[in-house]
């Protein structure tokens, strides 16, 4: 891949990771719990339910903000854009569409048919590797 479309993709991740890591002390406001919101058992059960949506969208965002650290590495020493699987270089195209791609097409088709037939595959990626590593 080319050195100009090396910088682009830098300056994508460098922006997702600032806007992630500053929405981060935004969040932590959001994570107060007031008086109010507890005035009785149904306002206490929405606060309740309310807070465990953000903390799965919190979650979901440092899991993003992981994969975007490991793709600035990856343009640091050189592998960004070279299928994790094959070597073979990740079509431009999907890496537009998805930059913390790292896997070509082919690759990740066969990855998702190998999850699908075992245990693993049922799995809610938002979990994260270590329970897949267990089943897998």
């Amino acid at each position: 891949m080319n050195k100009e479309k090396l910088k682009k993709f830098k300056k994508i991740f460098e922006a997702q990771r600032k806007t992630i890591l500053f929405s981060d002390r935004i969040v932590r406001e959001d994570f107060e719990v007031n008086a109010d919101d507890r005035a009785d058992e149904v306002d206490q059960a929405s606060s309740d339910s309310e807070q465990a949506m953000r903390m799965r969208l919190r979650n979901r965002e440092m899991l993003y903000v992981k994969k975007v650290d490991e793709a600035l590495r990856r343009i640091e020493d050189g592998t960004f854009g070279e299928c994790e699987e094959c070597g073979e270089d990740i079509e431009f195209r999907r890496l537009e569409a998805r930059p913390t791609a790292t896997h070509c097409v082919y690759c990740k088709e066969e990855q998702e048919k190998r999850e699908h037939l075992n245990a693993a595959g049922r799995l809610h990626k938002s979990l994260g590797e270590t329970i897949t590593r267990r089943f897998g």
